[in-house]
């Protein structure tokens, strides 16, 4: 089969790969859409650690089951299913308390095991880590939901518990910006865009924000401040870095809820000098936020499937494998407008 494989730091190579067996615990997918996402891209330039190279990148994934194990209980050949980047075995505390997206074996894909740019992706321990696919949702749609928007979904409904009516400033209206800002209108909430990309602000508009501030022209913790009245309820640094993530939690307004959601290097360049005098004076949370709990997948599902989030609009086109690397070149100067998904494999 045809794969896309890691194998050092910018090299992502093409190759002819044996397609993966099934154990009895897992499925085998056949792969028909994978989006292309900024965690991909992080790992694509070294940024933080993996399990050691060679392996396929892709964690945003969805298709049909072409084989299931001798245990597997939920699936059969032919179903449709959607894969969440939080995977987990079931076996440790946090999974038992219902955070399986702290899982102490980690089993995300393109990380502990061969992920989805490629024809065929064997998911381990699957009962438990996908989920079925309505129908009415497209394998497009459905490729950015296994992270931007599950992501988007978990920091904004259970960690950061946004409200109606609450002022929530985004900050990077990428993928997953653009997930939140998606959500958080659906939620009621009042969204503020910030980006130096005016093309991502006019989409932040289109999915949903109130307001888009190019934080190029204009100083954005003074321009939330004023538009809201004293500050944000909830920001989010859906990017990852140092400026972004202290523009979130200076925009707030007291008692305000920041959710880190974006990672940064694992170099001292990715470390955060956090106004810790000035959080605790106005009681400001600060909350990271890392995938979903799987319990938490059918809800998100079937608000799409209702058509009240719409992750669709967030696509800015269909690609083959051999086009991911240009989009990582891309991603890399900042020029990405919406989000690609690999729908031709072969």
């Amino acid at each position: 089969m045809k794969a896309l494989v890691l194998e050092g730091v910018k090299k992502l190579v093409l190759r002819d790969v044996p397609r993966p067996s099934c154990a009895d615990d897992g499925i085998v997918i056949k792969v028909m859409a994978n989006g292309v996402c900024r965690s991909d891209w992080h790992k694509w330039m070294g940024h933080y650690q993996r399990r050691s190279d060679p392996i396929i990148l892709g964690h945003e994934f969805c298709g049909v089951v072409e084989e299931v194990g001798s245990r597997i209980v939920r699936f059969k050949p032919g179903d449709r299913v959607i894969v969440p980047v939080s995977g987990s075995d079931g076996t440790c505390d946090h999974c038992k308390s219902g955070h399986s997206n702290l899982c102490d074996s980690y089993l995300v894909p393109g990380i502990a095991y061969n992920g989805g740019f490629a024809e065929y992706v064997a998911v381990p321990v699957a009962d438990r880590n996908a989920e079925f696919l309505p129908d009415n949702i497209s394998y497009a749609e459905a490729s950015s939901l296994g992270c931007r928007f599950i992501t988007s979904y978990h920091a904004l409904v259970d960690r950061a518990t946004v409200q109606l009516g609450d002022w929530v400033a985004v900050f990077g209206c990428g993928g997953v910006g653009l997930a939140a800002i998606n959500i958080a209108s659906a939620m009621g909430a009042n969204v503020i865009g910030v980006d130096i990309n005016q093309g991502n602000l006019d989409f932040a508009k289109q999915l949903g924000a109130k307001v888009a501030i190019n934080s190029d022209a204009l100083d954005p913790i003074a321009e939330i401040k004023r538009i809201t009245n004293g500050g944000a309820d909830v920001s989010m640094d859906a990017l990852g870095h140092q400026i972004t993530c202290l523009q979130g939690i200076n925009s707030l307004k007291k008692g305000g809820r920041h959710v880190q959601v974006g990672i940064t290097t694992n170099t001292r360049e990715g470390d955060v000098p956090m106004p810790i005098t000035d959080m605790v004076h106005n009681e400001i949370s600060f909350y990271g936020s890392l995938g979903i709990p799987v319990y938490e997948m059918k809800k998100l599902l079937a608000l799409v499937a209702q058509g009240v989030v719409t992750p669709g609009k967030t696509l800015a086109g269909e690609i083959s494998l051999e086009e991911v690397v240009p989009v990582f070149e891309r991603m890399e100067k900042e020029s990405i407008t919406g989000s690609y998904v690999v729908t031709k494999f072969n």
